[in-house]
């Protein structure tokens, strides 16, 4: 350990990146697209696995 002060230059602060903004249709059109995605995806597993009511 030593009593020896370093002075140093604080680093530089780096400009923010801009975010990759998705424009306001775009948006629109990917959540209908992820809604209908859902519902092929649903009716697939219902129809493949068979997925019927548990019995009683």
């Amino acid at each position: 350990m030593s009593n020896v002060i370093k002075f140093e230059r604080p680093p530089e602060d780096k400009p923010p990146k801009p975010k990759a903004s998705v424009s306001p249709s775009m948006r629109k059109i990917l959540i209908w697209a992820g809604i209908a995605a859902a519902f092929v995806l649903t009716w697939a597993y219902f129809t493949l696995v068979g997925g019927g009511a548990a019995p009683a």
